[in-house]
């Protein structure tokens, strides 16, 4: 693998596969509170091509009126996100090397067809704490870069309980998911990848 920019960590197998399927059950039980849905974009209203959803105090969402933002209620049922699941905060007190607990965690889900671009995570108050990132079900094709979005970028395949942080540096680094691999994990029942991404929104 190519070396990766300054402050962006790769982390393969970190979740084992017993362990990949006890937080896959955690994620089912938030998904069964906090439905996934359809985000659209700023301005333009296009349907994103993942489903999301989140947990913890504040969600990131988008749509067409508001654009990028944090709010702690689902857009579509009103009810507050569901809390992150222990196994998540676990993770995050081991690696973040933040004093504060994640506010938020993102969950995108992949179909087969799904791809997200290039971009920045910067809709938070706090670039002190990283972001957290892990990946369950079918590999994807990842590609991170710089802090501009003409900096040079690396890609790399994210596979089933891989985790990636950007911290310090590479906080705001761009990335982004360039196809997602089908059959290429039996996690999922129906195939498909998830994606967990553990944020700190707001400032101390």
């Amino acid at each position: 693998m190519s070396v990766l920019p300054r402050g962006v960590s790769y982390m393969p197998g970190l979740f084992p596969p017993a362990e990949q399927e006890a937080l896959l059950a955690d994620i089912r039980v938030v998904v069964a509170e906090a439905p996934l849905y359809v985000p659209t974009m700023p301005r333009s209203g296009k349907p994103m091509s993942v489903r999301m959803t989140n947990c913890g105090a504040l969600g990131w969402v988008t749509d067409k009126e508001h654009g990028y933002r944090y709010q702690d209620r689902h857009p579509v049922t009103g009810k507050p996100w569901p809390p992150i699941p222990q196994r998540l905060l676990s993770l995050w007190n081991e690696l973040a090397g933040y004093p504060h607990p994640p506010e938020a965690c993102l969950v995108n889900f992949y179909t087969r067809e799904a791809k997200m671009g290039l971009h920045q995570d910067r809709d938070e108050k706090e670039f002190a704490a990283p972001v957290v990132s892990v990946s369950l079900g079918d590999d994807c094709l990842f590609r991170v870069g710089g802090t501009k979005r003409s900096d040079k970028t690396e890609s790399f395949r994210l596979k089933s309980g891989d985790v990636v942080v950007l911290g310090g540096e590479g906080r705001l680094a761009f990335h982004g998911v360039d196809r997602v691999y089908s059959g290429t994990s039996a996690l999922l029942k129906d195939g498909g990848r998830v994606n967990l991404t553990l944020r700190r929104v707001n400032l101390p």
